[in-house]
């Protein structure tokens, strides 16, 4: 009896180690922890509709509740703590005209050369960049992309930025990521050989609700008035229609990133023309938002306003930008729940930084707050960073600490937080 107990032991046991081997396979994990990760999101969708879920902001632009803040907010780096009240406002800035090299496009145009790669679990922007990078001979792929812009496997996102960054400081190639683009830009550039990568919005009726997702564009055709997309999730050689791609695109003020060989940057330049300066092309995305809302209704008029407050804090403007998002939060109640876009600030920073700078430190937690709450998972670093700045500046500074403690856990080495950190512990002892 005692020895078919232990040859039952030395069987489980041998079993288990089996199974922790081949679970520790990239492939394998990837697949298991996606459908986990799909299996406790339904579970908790299920309990809790994030649809349902409504912020409202409990306070005003103009209130000036900073006057009555208990300590100083930590100092951020590139940003003033209150608006300045030297600097001129948006509608006093020129507005620069989109420019571009003066050559005819062609009426299609279809680039090759590249690997598509299908997507690993929350792996759509590594995925998309590995496969941009291909384009020019780069022999990597996402799981060599992946580790750093996304330490923590289960981050729901990587911004634009995050991926050009890799792009300059991990690759002998550059990258350029702008603001407000439009189809015929599109176009442009891959007339001239260069695919360009877009951040949309993406809808399935695989997943809960509205998400974030990049494509590759590498072609365009107007005779049947659509793109060519590599898709790392639906797939390579996805035709796209000009009317599906633009309000897709809209949802994330029509970002794209280009990358490129340093010896052709006076090329995209050239290409690219007043759009190549950030100041200028964060003005014009601005512009082409304040348009769109005066054209636009429902969601879209919800993304235009919220384009228009991202591209505010982009340009320092933060009382507007902050007007700009409540108009945006006013809407969303009146989108209908199937087409919420419920998980935006799983992507978007713009409305924390619009609170925080005009005092509405209140606001921030309460965002923060209801963001991560509607998440089958709470990972996102950057929510835990500007709640814990607000906590502080009103004082709740042990908030603080576990906050940004948390930020790091989900994305060790994420530099704001650590920043942050160090300072909030250096400035005064924790109880």
């Amino acid at each position: 009896m005692k020895n078919n107990l232990r040859k039952c032991g030395l069987l489980v046991l041998v079993l288990a180690g089996l199974g922790i081997g081949i679970y520790s396979l990239p492939a394998v994990r990837n697949r298991l922890d996606w459908r986990w990760d799909e299996l406790r999101a339904k579970i908790k969708y299920a309990i809790s509709p994030p649809e349902q879920a409504i912020f409202i902001p409990a306070q005003g632009v103009g209130n000036e509740p900073w006057l009555k803040a208990t300590s100083s907010p930590l100092k951020m780096p590139a940003a003033t703590t209150l608006p300045k009240s030297d600097t001129p406002s948006f509608a006093e800035t020129p507005i620069p005209t989109l420019a571009f090299a003066p050559t005819s496009i062609p009426g299609k145009m279809r680039l090759s050369g590249f690997r598509h790669e299908y997507q690993g679990w929350n792996n759509c922007g590594p995925a998309t960049l590995a496969m941009a990078l291909s384009f020019w001979g780069w022999q990597g792929n996402q799981n060599d992309i992946a580790p750093i812009v996304k330490p923590n496997a289960r981050d729901k996102n990587v911004m634009p930025i995050e991926m050009a960054d890799y792009v300059e400081n991990q690759t002998d190639f550059k990258a350029i990521v702008r603001l407000g683009g439009e189809l015929n830009l599109l176009k442009r550039l891959i007339a001239d050989g260069y695919p360009v990568i877009i951040e949309k919005g993406f809808e399935s009726s695989k997943f809960e609700g509205w998400m974030g997702h990049y494509e590759l564009i590498t072609g365009y055709d107007n005779d049947t008035k659509s793109f060519l997309a590599q898709d790392s999730y639906l797939g390579p050689d996805l035709k796209v229609s000009y009317e599906t791609l633009e309000p897709y695109w809209r949802a994330f003020n029509f970002t794209y990133l280009v990358v490129f060989p340093t010896e052709r940057e006076a090329d995209v330049a050239a290409l690219l023309g007043s759009q190549m300066d950030e100041a200028d092309n964060e003005q014009f995305a601005a512009q082409k938002a304040k348009d769109e809302i005066t054209t636009l209704m429902g969601r879209d008029l919800y993304f235009a306003w919220f384009n228009r407050g991202s591209s505010l804090v982009a340009l320092r403007d933060y009382v507007g930008a902050a007007d700009a998002f409540d108009q945006a939060f006013a809407i969303y109640p009146s989108i209908p729940q199937k087409s919420r876009p419920w998980r935006m600030m799983w992507y978007q920073t713009g409305p924390y930084q619009a609170y925080y700078y005009t005092g509405r430190y209140q606001d921030v937690i309460d965002l923060a707050t209801e963001t991560l709450k509607n998440m089958s998972e709470p990972v996102l670093e950057e929510s835990y960073y500007w709640r814990a700045l607000a906590k502080e500046s009103l004082g709740d500074k042990q908030g603080a600490l576990d906050d940004l403690q948390r930020s790091l856990k989900y994305h060790p080495g994420f530099e704001p937080g650590l920043s942050a950190l160090q300072q909030l512990t250096a400035s005064t002892p924790i109880p």
